[in-house]
């Protein structure tokens, strides 16, 4: 039976730093579509909002012009009574009915002058929702117009970069395969809490990348001998030697351009 082929700590670190170097194309890829897919979710969020509370004001402006139709029914209701009081009044046989019938018709007339002023008052509110109606739907217009506008624009840089991304996406996992999974999801985690996504980085000039931190020089020794897994005390992440990242850099140049 053979035996498998055990694979060295210089293996390792080769694997991890072009898997570093295929991600970082990729996250320099996402980044050219800077706030675009954020600023896409923002106008989607106002555009719903906008259009939840049309919604709402057209439900309400319905509710008030059912309002002005009840009560110009009821305006009718009382001038039927009225009519009918002032008929009953020819036919009364003392003063007390009279009297009687005639504040019937003052209460009438007291409702219709009621019912008129909350009509004017509900016209006025009918004016004022229809302004803000026609103000939300101007709005939601131009935010359409704009939202149509950024996903044109993100639309195009995705064209242009779909192709290298589908690619870079799949090299990424055939490199992942390549990783034990213990060290991957290192890598994976390292990744996850720096900034800029370096989870593999190289020792320049007695520091690593993108740190100011000197490495003590017998550090740096162990890093060149490629013996072991090194992670930077400071940031955590795993530290390659410069002629290790410079051979693969150029090795990974065909996938990274």
């Amino acid at each position: 039976m053979a035996k498998t082929k055990e694979v060295t700590v210089e293996e390792k670190l080769r694997a991890l730093y072009d898997l570093q170097l295929i991600d970082s194309r990729i996250d320099e890829i996402k980044s050219t579509r800077g706030e675009l897919p954020l600023e896409i979710e923002d106008l989607e969020d106002d555009i719903t909002g906008i259009n939840t509370r049309l919604e709402n004001f057209i439900t309400e402006l319905e509710n008030l012009k059912v309002n002005i139709s009840d009560k110009k029914q009821a305006i009718e209701e009382s001038n039927a009574l009225i009519k009918k009081y002032t008929k009953q009044q020819d036919k009364v046989r003392n003063n007390r009915e009279f009297d009687s019938l005639s504040k019937e018709v003052e209460y009438q007339e007291l409702e219709i002058q009621l019912a008129n002023k909350r009509i004017n008052e509900l016209k006025v509110k009918i004016i004022h929702k229809e302004e803000v109606i026609v103000g939300s739907k101007e709005k939601l217009t131009d935010l359409e117009v704009h939202l149509k506008h950024k996903k044109e624009a993100l639309s195009e840089i995705m064209e242009e970069t779909a192709k290298e991304e589908k690619i870079l996406g799949k090299k990424s996992d055939e490199f992942s395969k390549l990783i034990e999974e213990r060290l991957l999801k290192a890598y994976q985690r390292i990744r996850s809490n720096v900034r800029n996504g370096l989870a593999v980085v190289p020792v320049e000039r007695g520091a690593s990348i993108g740190s100011y931190f000197t490495i003590p020089p017998q550090r740096q020794m162990e890093i060149a001998m490629r013996k072991r897994i090194i992670t930077d005390e400071h940031s955590g992440r795993i530290l390659v030697d410069i002629e290790l990242a410079t051979e693969e850099k150029q090795k990974m140049s065909k996938f990274i351009s």
